[in-house]
Parts: C-alpha cells; sequence; structure tokens
C-alpha cells in the first residue's frame, strides 16, 4: 500500500501527462460554478491548472452513502468565507472513493479494487485507511501534505485550510496558529463562521 501512495505522489509529479478515461467528480459536482460557489474540477483538470498556475490542491474523498459527507457538503462548503478562501486559494476536487471508473496517471491505471469496494487512487490517497470524509491536500508540486479524515465544520475547516494554504505550518504549531496569528488575521471572518 505504501508502495501504491508513494507511486501515486511520484507519476504524479513526475509526468506532465495526466488523463482520466472518466471524470470521478459525479453529475451534481461540475467544473462550472457559479459566483460564491466553490469551483469543483477533476483530478485532471487541477492537476492541468496545476502545470500553469501553481496552487495546492484539497481532494475531498467522499462516498454516496455517507451522511457527513452530505453534511460537509451543505454545512461547510457552503459558507461564504470557507468558498471565498478555496476559490483563490486552492484547485478543489472531488473523488468518489467508490468509483468504478478507471483513472490514469502517467502510464499507471487505477481501477475499482473488488475486494477493498474502492478505486485504487482513494485507496492511495488515503494510504488505505478508508475514512468519510477524508480531505487530502497536496502541495503545488502534487505531493501530500496530509490527509485529514472526518467532518469540520466551517470554522474548524477554515483554520485548516489557511493554516495549510498561507504556509504557516512551515512557521508555528497549528494550535498556536489557530489561538494567536488566526485570530489576528482574521478577526473580520471569525464573526461570519
Amino acid at each position: 500500500m505504501k508502495k501504491i501512495c508513494l507511486f501515486l505522489v511520484l507519476a504524479i509529479s513526475s509526468t506532465s501527462i495526466f488523463a482520466q478515461n472518466a471524470s470521478p467528480v459525479s453529475e451534481q459536482y461540475n467544473s462550472t460554478s457559479k459566483k460564491g460557489e466553490l469551483e469543483w474540477l477533476t483530478i485532471q483538470e487541477a492537476y492541468i491548472r496545476t502545470q500553469k498556475e501553481p496552487r495546492k490542491t484539497i481532494i475531498d474523498v467522499y462516498t454516496a452513502w455517507c451522511g457527513w459527507c452530505k453534511v460537509m457538503d451543505k454545512q461547510t462548503y457552503t459558507n461564504p468565507e470557507v468558498i471565498d478562501y478555496l476559490n483563490k486559494n486552492f484547485y478543489m476536487v472531488k473523488l468518489d472513493a467508490e468509483s468504478k471508473q478507471d483513472i490514469v496517471i502517467g502510464n499507471t491505471k487505477y481501477v475499482f479494487d473488488e475486494k477493498s469496494g474502492a478505486n485504487q487512487a482513494a485507496l492511495a490517497l488515503l494510504q488505505g485507511k478508508m475514512s468519510y470524509p477524508t480531505t487530502v491536500f497536496l502541495d503545488a508540486q502534487y505531493n501530500m501534505i496530509q490527509p485529514l479524515p472526518g467532518y469540520m465544520d466551517a470554522k474548524a475547516f477554515h483554520q485548516i485550510v489557511t493554516y495549510l494554504g498561507g504556509d504557516y505550518n512551515k512557521k508555528e504549531p497549528f494550535e498556536q496558529y489557530k489561538e494567536g496569528t488566526y485570530k489576528e488575521v482574521y478577526k473580520a471572518v471569525l464573526v461570519k463562521l
């Protein structure tokens, strides 16, 4: 499993050819967004955009049956402050962990794994720890920063995405950021969250 995860990260970062035979974004998540909505992309679209305009990528790994995934969609991903920050600083990807559609990265095809009931790409991104929702953070070179399992409300999610998006993770521990820098920088936002 570690080899699959490592290969996924290396394949993505070492190749400029990134194709996906079929979009993992379901019909409800499309790459055309209206003002005030998140712009959801396929992995392929996010990768291509990263090559032209480097940004970090967030992959929301979900399943159709996951109740907390739906709550996060309705409560966290609809918050105006979260939407504004994510659209400016990240590429956003929805990945159905149980997608039976093939995902091709470089010369490697990730297929649905009958035994686990998940796509091999999701298995690699979640490092075999299948928990939904899980938010996977990739840097601008498509190296994994961290997968975070579980539901997050708008405030907690905003704290995490600004921490990673602003590279504060390279400067201070999260708890210090949350109690100090975050409160100073995002005073006005805190009222709306």
